[in-house]
């Protein structure tokens, strides 16, 4: 059998040691793997290679993905759309192992609905995707948020100055979150839940009478105030539609300083929280998630994405996946809550 893969969207540690072991296995299994470069692109263009164990042997601790990424949207159009059926075929592919996070597999989702066998892998650090408890990419992204947090507590503590930390999350906070609550931030800051610039304001007043002149806050880009739409960057769209969201930080650090008189910085970590090597949680998970999507090949099992539910591997309907994001529960966010302040 011939085997399709292809890495889409932002990048996510992990992304090698998921190729890693498809490979492996496939080969294991008298297996050949192509990868298309650069995502959908590449099924676009009929850029491929062939992967071979040589290439994939030492890679499980990289950052990246050595087949590349895009954004590229290939049900942009009914062209593209036929032309990336067409190429599979041509291709000489059985199967399309497609790695990503919602935009990606619900893009595998529809060609699955017009023929092509698909097998979806979870990759994203937003930790959004439904069905599985963990995607690969979340645990290196909240551990290097987490680092970064720590750091600029002894900066804000130095200066007593009021430190805001951006992080990526554009739908849901679970970076946010969980870092947020790891590294004591605080105030946690969400798309979720819209907050009120005021009571934060207060709140920053309450802790310097109260003996702690320096905060915290750990902001995900998504997150907006009461009354506000979401702040963005530019109003240019990616090919899935999404406004570049960034500059929820600089707006807080603005109102927050023209209110209460506090130096305010603000930190963007942006795509550090992408890039590096991957954490042995994310390691062990993609290397699990690769070897399961070998399994569903073998029999033959189309239209899923391996996904992890409590402590085992499992599979689950695509269909599912995409129905909807996986956000930030209402009791998720009352235990961070629970620590403002």
């Amino acid at each position: 059998m011939k085997i399709a893969i292809l890495t889409s969207g932002g990048d996510a540690p992990g992304l090698n040691a998921v190729i890693r072991a498809i490979v492996f296995k496939a080969i294991s299994y008298g297996h050949q793997v192509i990868g298309f470069k650069y995502g959908w692109d590449g099924l676009i263009n009929m850029n491929y290679t062939e992967i071979r164990k040589e290439d994939v042997d030492e890679i499980h601790s990289l950052g990246g993905t050595i087949i590349g990424t895009s954004r590229t949207n290939p049900l942009s159009s009914e062209e593209l759309k036929q032309k990336c059926i067409d190429n599979f075929h041509q291709s000489g592919a059985e199967v399309l192992v497609t790695i990503g996070g919602d935009d990606t597999l619900n893009v595998a989702y529809e060609f699955y609905k017009m023929g092509i066998p698909v097998v979806g892998i979870p990759k994203t650090i937003d930790n959004d995707l439904s069905c599985t408890d963990y995607t690969f990419g979340f645990d290196t992204a909240i551990n290097i948020a987490t680092e970064c947090i720590d750091r600029l507590r002894t900066t804000a503590k130095s200066h007593n100055r009021v430190m805001i930390v951006e992080m990526m999350g554009r739908e849901a906070g679970w970076i946010t979150l969980k870092s947020g609550l790891a590294g004591g931030a605080n105030f946690i800051l969400i798309p979720e839940v819209p907050f009120d610039i005021n009571e934060i304001c207060d709140m920053l007043q309450k802790r310097r009478e109260n003996g702690k002149p320096f905060s915290i806050v750990a902001v995900a880009e998504g997150a907006k105030p009461h009354d506000y739409d979401v702040i963005v960057e530019s109003h240019e769209r990616d090919g899935f539609g999404h406004i570049k969201l960034g500059g929820i930080g600089k707006f807080l650090a603005h109102e927050i300083q023209k209110r209460t008189g506090f130096e305010t910085r603000v930190t963007v970590l942006g795509h550090l929280q992408r890039g590096g090597s991957p954490s042995a949680f994310d390691r062990v998970l993609a290397t699990a998630f690769g070897v399961r999507a070998m399994d569903l090949i073998e029999s033959r099992d189309f239209g899923k994405m391996v996904a992890l539910q409590g402590t085992k591997i499992v599979s689950v309907s695509l269909l599912d996946v995409v129905a909807q994001l996986k956000t930030v529960s209402f009791d998720d966010y009352e235990l961070a809550k629970s620590f403002f302040g």
